[in-house]
């Protein structure tokens, strides 16, 4: 389900979540049933909708922003007290998992990013389409800095770092310098039209804006996403019963590159060799469902453009972890 805030009215379109098929034979596709669910990314519901649908039992659904929650209660109404909904980030699935007297769950899953309600909600300041506040918060409620606080404080130095880091935006330096002499900038257009003035590593491409890098650097920077995506993936495998399933959707290299590296390393046994005490032995974890990344075909791509950079990867939690 698409959804979009206009004038503080929902108005609802049909969607289909991204890698949808994919998404049901990853979780549901293991060796054991899947009674209990957790969502980590709720958005407006759509990958918890099909998964009750397909026979999950229950689901434990999260997201920080409280429109998706507010979008997805509607949605999910006709499941009852089947879902439980927390306006939360995922970083407290084990918490929230606890007081639900849940000591394990079969299957979890993370689509990371935005949502479509997000991008489509033109006040948010996520999207450079319609002129905005530069906020950027998932959670609006939140007290923590905005886009606008970090494009109007930062030294140069510091906001070259995060367009390059986060955005891996190779005219980090120049973009910085024209936003610090432009300052103070207030809204999404202003700095859209900054960014595409200066010229950036998406020049010549007619498909994505040039300001698109230094959006999702600010984005990221703003929720501290990679550091949330590195700290819950060993939270959601410890909290899997064996043969239990993890799926990750990422959207851009950064979050993959995080995801791919700890689904190794927990795929991966250390054994020390003999008389080398020092090393650090450890068991495997988990299994890798798929070593590649599984992506949108054609035909998904040429229907939701926006899913055309997924990534689905997905491990299975071992009897011995």
């Amino acid at each position: 389900m698409r959804v979009s805030v206009i004038c503080g009215k929902l108005t609802m379109t049909r969607h289909i979540p991204v890698l949808l098929p994919q998404v049901l034979d990853a979780i549901l596709g293991g060796a054991i049933p899947v009674r209990r669910l957790i969502d980590g990314t709720l958005g407006a519901g759509g990958h918890s909708r099909a998964l009750l649908e397909a026979g999950v039992q229950e689901a434990l659904a999260f997201d920080l922003d409280p429109v998706a929650i507010s979008v997805a209660r509607e949605q999910l109404a006709v499941y009852g007290d089947r879902v439980a909904f927390c306006q939360s980030s995922y970083l407290h699935m084990r918490e929230r998992a606890a007081a639900q007297a849940w000591e394990a769950v079969d299957g979890i899953l993370l689509d990371l990013g935005l949502s479509s309600l997000q991008l489509d909600e033109t006040s948010r300041g996520f999207s450079f389409r319609h002129d905005a506040p530069l906020d950027m918060r998932f959670d609006q409620s939140a007290n923590q800095s905005t886009a606008q606080d970090l494009v109007n404080t930062l030294d140069e130095e510091a906001l070259a770092d995060i367009l390059f880091r986060l955005g891996e935006e190779s005219a980090a330096r120049r973009i910085a310098r024209a936003i610090v002499k432009a300052r103070p900038i207030r809204g999404t257009a202003e700095l859209a039209g900054l960014v595409a003035g200066v010229g950036s590593s998406r020049r010549g491409s007619a498909r994505i804006h040039p300001a698109t890098k230094v959006f999702q650097a600010l984005r990221i920077a703003v929720n501290h996403e990679l550091d949330a995506v590195s700290a819950v993936l060993p939270i959601a495998v410890e909290l899997l019963r064996p043969g239990g399933r993890l799926a990750v959707i990422t959207f851009h290299s950064l979050e993959d590159r995080i995801v791919k590296r700890r689904f190794r390393e927990m795929a991966t046994a250390v054994e020390a060799p003999p008389g080398m005490a020092s090393i650090e032995e450890r068991r495997a974890r988990v299994r890798l469902v798929n070593r590649k990344p599984i992506r949108p075909d054609a035909g998904e791509i040429a229907a939701n453009p926006r899913c055309r950079s997924a990534k689905l990867r997905v491990v299975e939690k071992l009897e011995c972890a």
